[in-house]
């Protein structure tokens, strides 16, 4: 059995695909019977970032983090974030002469330049240098692999795809309620570059469920009194929404993965997304719904095309094991 060092700067209490990913990750290890050593903010001076407060960014103790790793002594290290923890454990492994992985979860260029007015090319550049040390980058698609090699992206390239918990996301009976069918279903952060304004802004019959929390919320429910918002759901109660739902729909255009689709396929349900990089891997054939530039198109086509038992039979296709079965196999030996 391995000794496996991840670090990362996205940790609990952040509700993300990433910290889904990684704390799931570490527990399959852990079973397995690896033995793993997570390097995350909890225990560090943290700071919130002006334009995301909810995501906070840690002061590092350099010396802290090395004595760690020195005291762990890994055999493989992961660097799965590109923050302050991703940065100074990457400056480690480089000075004592370590291979390391790393790994691509999320599109900070589009993201700086919506939220901070940061150019894409300056983020594309620092991200370009850091995951350039890396002797194997992880990525969740092949859109998205193809799309970094034509930035120019250096690093060994392999695939790491997500996971979904079946026990939980499944198809069940649809039951009576008080919402006009069809059930329109966000699942998100309630932020605007998440594209939920497109989604709040579909002229379709039905209702529109908002599952989720963010500082867009309070503006958007008063902008949009039509629609649903739920607040935050997990578990039983999450899934129970997920099934009752007839179309899920995905309004991001930044997203690299995207785990609620596969959360809504295991359930039963078809998915309206547009034609971007997570949605064209997942979304294959017109029985998982559909992909259109405009977003009402694609619910209308994905209420019609759409096949529960054929989205059920693919979102089963997506497990935790055999995701981290591929992480342990993308793991790069130190030396």
């Amino acid at each position: 059995m391995a000794r496996i060092l991840i670090a990362t700067d996205a940790w609990h209490p952040q509700v993300s695909g990433v910290v889904r990913t990684l704390d799931t990750t570490a527990r399959l290890l852990r079973q397995q019977g690896h033995a793993v050593e997570v390097i995350e903010p909890t225990g560090f001076p943290q700071f919130p970032v002006l334009f995301y407060p909810e995501i906070p960014l840690c002061v590092m103790r350099t010396g802290r983090v090395y004595e760690r790793i020195g005291k762990f002594r890994p055999d493989h290290v992961h660097i799965s974030t590109e923050g302050p923890l991703g940065f100074w454990v990457r400056r480690f492994c480089r000075r004592m002469g370590w291979r390391f992985s790393s790994s691509y979860h999320t599109r900070f260029p589009e993201y700086l330049k919506r939220l901070a007015r940061v150019p894409e090319g300056i983020t594309y550049q620092f991200l370009k240098w850091f995951h350039g040390g890396s002797s194997c980058m992880m990525v969740a698609t092949p859109s998205l692999e193809k799309e970094l090699i034509g930035r120019g992206f250096r690093a060994p390239i392999r695939r790491w795809s997500r996971g979904v918990d079946l026990g939980t996301f499944r198809p069940r009976p649809k039951v009576e309620t008080s919402y006009p069918r069809p059930i329109l279903l966000y699942v998100g952060r309630v932020s605007h570059e998440k594209g939920i304004d497109d989604f709040l802004k579909l002229e379709t019959a039905g209702t529109k469920l908002v599952v989720g929390d963010g500082p867009a919320r309070a503006e958007l429910e008063r902008q949009h009194p039509e629609a649903v918002f739920l607040g935050y759901r997990k578990g039983e109660s999450l899934g129970e929404v997920y099934a009752a739902a007839d179309v899920f729909v995905f309004p991001s255009r930044t997203d690299t993965f995207g785990i609620v689709l596969i959360e809504a396929l295991a359930s039963g349900v078809p998915v309206a997304a547009y034609p971007v990089t997570g949605p064209v891997d997942i979304v294959t054939r017109d029985e998982l719904g559909a992909l259109d530039d405009d977003l009402g198109c694609a619910v209308s086509r994905a209420l019609v095309s759409g096949n529960p038992a054929a989205c059920a039979e693919e979102g089963a296709r997506y497990t935790w094991e055999n995701c981290t079965s591929q992480f342990v196999n993308n793991l790069v030996p130190i030396k």
